[in-house]
């Protein structure tokens, strides 16, 4: 049984960490974080101690280690984006590895500095990449490689989940924090049609805005119009009528890629591969890092050359801003 720490336990994306370390037979020992709402813990480890100043959970461990002889030897970082370069660190100085979500850093830089501490301290530092271990994911991946060796894939990507003004007020609305809607929510996908159609040749962006971007990625093997968006004005009609607030569609040489189920355990499987120390590593995650730090610091070009279609529908000004 292996010993975890966990920090950032009331965000989002919490519970499926924790339920990963239970579905894998291991131990939380203790969360961190600054908001309290997080009754959730007692579903999976209510014995966990919980801390929600930095202080108080960095000495509790140090005491587990010497009063108990208890280490950690991973460290789950679940928190904004823009704090997961520092919490990494500290699991590593902890002498634990960390297991970080997506986007690992934003910056391409911060993988190489700590790729040092990696080498300095001799722990690991993971990142889940949970497309990576989608059935439907990887059986394209083997389709690609087992097709013609010098065919260029058309792709259309579309991924639109909306979401309220709240959003503004929070860490992911501010772009040094969160690195803007293609690390928020484009991250996974261009780490996915990287692993599966090589390098990037050309990255444009042709719009980005507080609720949307799109581009256009040349890779290897494909060209690949993308878009995103949080604005659910742009969701299809079909969609709404059923209530549902999320579209995701991938068409490669128009034809659709069925991957909507299949999603229930991928955070387990990450981890049981991790565990196994076979799990994704930081330059596994580089290529990704590189687009969305390009995409960020882009011009946009507007609507010139090969953009997807959404990307001219009729814009709508920022709610702060009404």
């Amino acid at each position: 049984m292996k010993n975890f720490a966990l920090i950032g336990a009331a965000g989002f994306v919490a519970p499926r960490h924790m339920k990963a370390i239970k579905d894998t037979g291991n131990n939380l020992v203790t969360a961190l974080d600054n908001f309290d709402s997080v009754g959730v813990i007692d579903s999976f480890f209510p014995n966990a101690d919980f801390f929600v100043e930095f202080e108080r959970f960095d000495r509790h461990i140090e005491k587990l280690k010497f009063d108990k002889n208890t280490c950690l030897d991973y460290v789950s970082v679940c928190t904004p984006n823009y704090l997961h370069d520092a919490h990494i660190r500290f699991a590593l100085r902890r002498e634990a590895d960390a297991i970080c979500e997506k986007p690992l850093v934003l910056n391409p830089w911060n993988i190489d500095a700590l790729t040092k501490m990696e080498e300095k301290t001799g722990k690991r530092v993971w990142n889940i990449l949970q497309l990576r271990v989608h059935p439907s994911i990887i059986a394209l991946k083997e389709k690609i490689a087992n097709g013609p060796k010098d065919k260029i894939y058309d792709i259309d990507l579309t991924y639109l989940t909306s979401r309220g003004n709240w959003y503004y007020t929070s860490w992911k609305g501010d772009l040094s924090k969160s690195g803007g809607i293609a690390s928020n929510i484009g991250v996974h996908f261009y780490d996915m049609l990287t692993w599966i159609f090589g390098d990037v040749k050309k990255n444009i962006v042709h719009i980005h805005t507080h609720d949307r971007a799109g581009g256009y990625l040349e890779l290897e093997k494909a060209r690949v119009r993308w878009f995103l968006s949080i604005n659910e004005n742009l969701l299809p009609d079909e969609v709404k009528a059923k209530g549902q607030r999320t579209y995701r569609s991938i068409t490669i040489e128009n034809e659709e890629l069925e991957f909507s189920s299949g999603f229930t355990d991928l955070h387990t499987r990450s981890y049981e591969e991790i565990i196994k120390g076979n799990g994704y590593g930081m330059e596994a995650t580089r290529k990704a890092i590189e687009i969305i730090h390009n995409i960020r610091h882009a011009e946009p070009i507007g609507l010139n050359g090969d953009y997807h279609p959404l990307a001219n529908e009729k814009q709508v000004s920022h709610p702060f801003n009404k």
